[in-house]
């Protein structure tokens, strides 16, 4: 992956159904990886918010979001780097018990990764983690190598901007302010 850096690509857009395949092709015909994908309503009533990510190169990401941008349904995509973002991924592992009292204390390993114990039976315990990606992988690694890992899963990316509102509710008051301007009568 030389040259390649992880992109998070936000595309808002109305509640239609096929519009997520519609997406995953435009990344198939260029060649692109999706890594992760989250999809949820959005703070703004009636939209919803896709958080993608995907190694690239600069030119590549960018047709991407401007592909995305001109499908029926879509709002507005936009591109990420890291550093313009607060994102977080949430992880579950799931050990057997035994295995892990063999241990001693499993405070150490809830506080040293400040995980959460979700449920804990004879048979079972399942921890959660929110972080990093390279955060949820040290958890997992050393629970793999400690007590073995019988079930562990990741969710995708969630994020949001460093900015103070998302530059959506920009657009659309942009847009809103137009459409008034334009329903005014002429003078």
């Amino acid at each position: 992956m030389e040259n390649k850096t992880l992109y998070t690509i936000t595309v808002f857009s109305e509640n239609t159904v096929g519009l997520l395949n519609q997406i995953t092709i435009i990344f198939t015909r260029r060649r692109l990886n999706i890594e992760t994908l989250s999809v949820s309503p959005s703070a703004i009533e009636g939209i919803h918010k896709f958080t993608i990510t995907a190694f690239s190169d600069p030119d590549t990401v960018e047709k991407v979001v401007k592909q995305i941008d001109k499908r029926v349904g879509i709002i507005k995509a936009y591109c990420n780097v890291n550093e313009g973002l607060v994102h977080q991924e949430i992880a579950m592992y799931k050990v057997a018990t035994d295995r892990l009292l063999q241990l001693g204390s499993i405070e150490d390993i809830v506080s040293r990764y400040n995980a959460h114990v979700v449920e804990m039976t004879g048979d079972f315990t399942v921890f959660s983690k929110t972080g990093h990606y390279a955060d949820t992988q040290a958890m997992f690694k050393e629970l793999s190598e400690r007590v073995g890992v019988l079930q562990f899963v990741r969710s995708g990316r969630v994020a949001i901007t460093r900015e103070k509102v998302e530059r959506l509710s920009d657009m659309l008051a942009v847009m809103e302010e137009k459409v008034k301007r334009d329903q005014l009568p002429d003078q």
